[in-house]
């Protein structure tokens, strides 16, 4: 299927009125003074002086200067095409001299100093712009008199001013990367006061498109040939009605300005600046060198070449907007050579810079450049190479949303800025993930907040892969660098339901945030492309079971939203909503599948091989969603979401999706007792000396599970139960497997420790089981182990003192940061207090799980402290301190920092204090020696 799109060029507006003077002045007569008002404008009824942009009786032409910039004009003739879409009526585009537009009131539009009209109603009707004139990308919408103006304080400003406006009437700026509906209305009005945005607080915002093999390309293979200006027009418009304004192009094998001359051309018209990637100097993509260039990508050996190579990107760039990266990586976006001088990249930095101002003709700090710190090179900077002031030193994440450097405070002075390189997507160790969305917003906002706050402030770009299915986070992400300084926690928690309104209106809102925010929450625990049998416990704290739930859970939520979605939401609701919860929740149950394939034949359960065919059917139940994603809207989509993504035994993705291996077991006729305990390993028969967890007061309630060996019905009895425990079952007839559920008789309860034992009994085997009850012999304050384990999420503390909470972070939804100063004194900074209870005394390992970070202030680690009621604080470091190494930590989304103690029966305080930023506290555990050592995944519930 060839997707086309509507050409965005419009022919030359019409010149037939010549004097334009006269018509000035009759629109002078109309025009008035208006205060500026609420950001929220559009209604589909009038209000009291609104301007009406669709009537029953009128619809508003819009009004345009030839002498504008074409992207102005491209984005009015999206405009237009969006007022038909959501109202059925096409306003007409009009030049300023058309006789036509002094009939009716008008939506006028124009960039300060590129329009006639507009500048002489600035200067003659003292129409304020104060609040943008001279200022990057703002722009206002107010009524003045019969008539609406978007202004623009330059050419994207008024860009934006206008898909402000088509966003507010109903038109989404992803009406055609997702197929979201328009919002239908009769009638448009828009507030009499307006709005007015003065820009953004980060300069350059944008998308790389990269790691686009093989879904992507593919998918443009089939769709557009190649990557041609057909397929990056619907990028462009994507990006701006977005509000960002820079691009890197894909580049696997692609060369933007090669593959297609019109690339270029088309990006400036549209008022994208480009750039090419971190190891893609002065404008030439790395695919070119392999066309185009002679010899080694050596600097040493053949500087002659590489300059002439260099020259011509920058020969080519002509005048139009462009951040050039300079510097040198390996070919191949590798290191250089090891021990590479920094002298020689220096040098290699100023040849750069002097080809730059030998083609600009320009001083080269007229030529906006960045310098990516990014992987080795960050080390390079480190030993202390340095570029100009004005270049932007474009610092970066390690691949998995963790910052690894930021300016000190007293360096926000550089001309040239700090930028932030993101990831959404990585082809690299411990594991490539591309598959599908993983990214959790709340994590982005709390590493790009620490990054706006220490001033990397000039350019913030993230790599989105194939772009699909990215949608909801580069959304945010775009939207967020637009103004971190007025984006809160509390914006945070509502960001979701205002995304799901946008896309699908208000009805259903609230529930697919939550949908939003639970499979990115769920996917991010662990990626997908990390999962394994191994991943989540079969045996302790019913972790696999509660995966198991959250997702049915969550897939029964969506689909029942679903069902009551109007029709036309369901594409787009498909695209962003349903497929990867569908998706997710079904490889998550092909891992547990397996894992229990795995267990259970080591068991001899007789339902080793039904958990065989399971991953069977979970593995082509994979392929079916996939499919059902690539016939939406006709095939539009064809290959969009093909990533292999199981399978794999390295970063190194596999061509396809392999089939886990599975274990088959001959099962005997005869049936045959099998006995799991609860939170234990153990096992009958693997083992005949089997125990409950300790009861008390706080661990009423145990079980085990009973399973067939065999193919005919097993008959169990419970005998010998204490009398202060109760069962579920005392006898039962089991063809696969049951849990029978032991619960203390409050009233039956001895008054001291005691020991006992009962006996499950089958007609071939007899089973003692030990049971034991502990209870308390003090008050207890707080938490309480269970099953000798106590587990305190950070947002249960008893006191906080300048923590603040960030929603949804974290593998359990729940996460804290230090939000004040900080100093070294860590007593005199933020603080969180924890009781907890023990039963005896104890040695006990007590670990703090935070989220994993990076030494991004070079200050020999992150560190921060605790104390055990009111004892000496202890000072821990998150990087040095940990067994976990930096691969560990991402891929399991943690950091674990173990301290060994020894307490004393009784009541505790735990003390957390902050002494560096970048500490985020997810949970902390506290593991007695009574306990069977922790197994699981996920922090045990408390």
């Amino acid at each position: 299927m060839k997707i086309t799109k509507e050409n965005k060029f419009m022919t030359p507006l019409s010149n037939s009125v010549k004097n334009k003077s006269q018509l000035i002045f009759a629109i002078f007569a109309l025009l008035g003074f208006n205060m500026l008002g609420q950001e929220n404008i559009v209604s589909s009824t009038a209000g009291n002086g609104s301007f009406g942009l669709v009537t029953a009786s009128h619809t508003a032409n819009l009004v345009l200067d030839d002498s504008d910039f074409e992207g102005v004009t491209i984005a009015a003739e999206n405009f237009q095409k969006d007022i038909e879409r959501v109202t059925g009526k096409l306003p007409e585009l009009l030049s300023e001299e058309n006789s036509e537009v002094k009939k009716h009131g008008n939506v006028i539009i124009g960039t300060l100093g590129k329009n006639t009209m507009i500048d002489s109603l600035v200067q003659h009707q003292n129409i304020d712009v104060s609040k943008i004139e001279g200022k990057w990308e703002a722009y206002t919408i107010k009524k003045s008199g019969e008539n609406l103006l978007i202004i623009g304080s330059d050419k994207r400003g008024t860009i934006f001013g206008i898909y402000e406006l088509s966003k507010q009437i109903g038109v989404s700026p992803w009406y055609w990367w997702a197929d979201v509906p328009v919002k239908k209305s009769n009638e448009l009005y828009i507030a009499k006061n307006g709005v007015t945005s003065t820009g953004p607080k980060v300069q350059y915002r944008g998308i790389f498109i990269n790691d686009e093999a093989p879904a992507l390309s593919t998918w443009v293979t089939e769709n557009y040939g190649k990557f041609n200006h057909e397929f990056y027009e619907p990028v462009f418009e994507l990006i701006l009605r977005l509000k960002g304004n820079y691009m890197w192009p894909a580049m696997w094998g692609k060369a933007f300005y090669d593959d297609d001359p019109a690339n270029g051309v088309l990006a400036d018209k549209y008022g994208i600046v480009m750039g090419t990637s971190h190891h893609e100097p002065l404008a030439r993509a790395q695919a070119e060198w392999g066309r185009y260039g002679s010899g080694e990508w050596n600097y040493e050996t053949n500087e002659d070449t590489l300059k002439s190579f260099w020259r011509k990107g920058i020969e080519r760039m002509g005048d139009r907007e462009t951040l050039v990266t300079i510097g040198m990586r390996g070919d191949g976006d590798e290191p250089m050579t090891e021990g590479t001088a920094i002298s020689l990249l220096e040098r290699i930095v100023k040849d750069q810079r002097e080809i730059i101002s030998d083609v600009t003709q320009k001083p080269t700090e007229e030529t906006p450049q960045v310098w990516a710190l990014y992987k080795e090179v960050q080390d390079y900077y480190d030993q202390g190479m340095r570029v100009p002031d004005d270049v932007t030193l474009l610092l970066a994440d390690d691949n998995w949303g963790n910052i690894r450097k930021l300016p000190k405070l007293a360096d926000s002075t550089r001309s040239g800025g700090y930028g932030i390189y993101y990831h959404f997507d990585y082809v690299g160790g411990p594991r490539s993930y591309k598959w599908i969305n993983t990214t959790q917003i709340s994590r982005v906002y709390e590493q790009m907040s620490l990054a706006y706050d220490y001033h990397a402030r000039k350019v913030w770009i993230t790599n989105v892969g194939d772009l699909k299915p990215m949608e909801y986070p580069i959304s945010f992400f775009l939207d967020y660098a637009w103004n971190p300084e007025d984006f809160s926690v509390e914006d945070l928690k509502s960001y979701p339901e205002q995304w799901a309104t946008s896309q699908f209106g208000e009805e259903y809102a609230a529930e697919i945030a939550e949908l939003l925010q639970k499979y990115t929450t769920y996917n991010s625990r662990r990626k997908p492309e990390l999962l394994s049998e191994e991943t989540y416990s079969l045996t302790q704290f019913n972790e696999a079971e509660e995966i198991l739930s959250d997702f049915n859970e969550l897939e029964k939520k969506a689909d029942e939203i679903g069902e009551k979605l109007d029709s036309k939401y369901q594409s787009a609701y498909f695209q962003l909503v349903l497929h990867p919860v569908k998706a997710s929740a079904n490889l998550n149950r092909m891992y547990i599948a397996l894992a229990k394939n795995k267990l259970y034949a080591e068991q001899q359960r007789n339902t080793t091989n039904k958990y065989a065919e399971k991953v069977s059917e979970y593995f082509e139940k994979d392929e079916e969603i996939t499919d059902a994603y690539h016939a939406i809207e006709d095939g539009k989509w064809n290959h969009m979401i093909f990533q292999p993504h199981i399978g794999f035994t390295s970063w190194f993705d596999p061509k396809q999706n392999i089939k886990p291996e599975t274990s088959q077991i001959d099962i005997p006729e005869e049936a045959g007792l099998g006995i799991a305990i609860a939170n234990s390993e153990d096992y009958y028969p693997k083992s005949s000396n089997l125990s409950l967890p300790i009861f008390d007061k706080n661990n009423a309630k145990s079980s085990v599970e009973i399973f067939n060996r065999g193919k005919e019905e097993l008959e169990i009895k419970i005998k010998k139960l204490p009398k202060w425990l109760k069962v579920s079952k005392t006898k039962a007839e089991i063809s696969e497997s049951e849990h029978l559920f032991f619960e203390l008789v409050s009233e039956k309860l001895p008054a001291n420790t005691t020991k006992e034992s009962f006996i499950i009994q089958s007609d071939d085997d007899k089973v003692e089981i030990q049971v034991t009850y502990q209870p308390f012999d003090f008050k207890t304050e707080g938490f309480v182990a269970k099953n000798g384990i106590i587990s305190i999420p950070a947002n249960k503390y008893q006191e906080n003192n300048g923590w603040e909470m960030i929603p949804d972070l974290g593998k359990r939804d729940i996460a804290l940061r230090p939000e004040n100063s900080f100093t070294q004194e860590a007593s005199e900074n933020a603080s969180l207090s924890y009781q907890f209870s023990i039963k005896e005394d104890t040695k006990a390992k007590m670990s703090f799980l935070i989220s994993p970070s990076l030494d991004f202030l070079d200050n020999g680690g992150l560190k921060f402290a605790y104390s055990i009621d009111g004892g000496d604080l202890k000072t821990l470091n998150l990087l040095k301190d940990t067994k976990d190494n930096w691969g560990t930590s991402v891929s399991n989304n943690v950091t674990e920092i173990i301290e060994e103690l020894n307490l004393e029966k009784g009541a505790h305080t735990l003390k957390v204090y902050a002494i560096d930023p970048g500490i985020v506290l997810q949970n902390i555990i506290i593991e007695t020696d009574s306990a069977t050592p922790l197994n699981t995944y996920l922090a045990p519930t408390e």
